[in-house]
């Protein structure tokens, strides 16, 4: 039985693509998946039948064989920022947000480096509060 990775799945849709060990990629179904398993995850490391589909190979019976890597590391618990400190920080939040609501209204996304900063920001305010 083939095995691989998930390339990427769309949940919403119910599909995705795996990246087999051995080279290519397979479309997977959600009718694939196991019962109860909830949505795939990039990096999940996953066994497979293979059937050849009008399109190219189909995943058919993916067993799960172990959860994603983790991306960030793990805070410690309690090493939260001192309420004065993130009270600056969230008033900076606030105007970076102000700032690309104008540029939605306007119709526009806001450029790449633009969103890219306050992503990271919204990240970082996300990881102090669940501190």
């Amino acid at each position: 039985m083939p095995s691989g990775k998930v390339k990427w799945y769309d949940a919403d849709k119910g599909f995705g693509f795996l990246t087999r060990d051995d080279g290519g990629e397979v479309f997977v179904h959600s009718s694939a998946l196991p019962t109860g398993a909830g949505p795939l995850k990039p990096g999940q490391k996953v066994e497979f039948g293979v059937a050849e589909g009008r399109r190219g190979q189909q995943a058919l019976s993916v067993r799960i064989l172990e959860q994603p890597p983790t991306l960030a590391k793990p805070k410690p618990k309690g090493k939260r920022k001192k309420p004065d400190e993130m009270v600056v920080i969230v008033e900076d939040l606030i105007k970076l947000l102000d700032e690309i609501s104008t540029s939605y209204q306007r119709g526009k996304h806001p450029d790449a480096a633009h969103a890219k900063k306050i992503a990271q920001v919204l990240r970082a305010v996300a990881d102090d509060l669940d501190a």
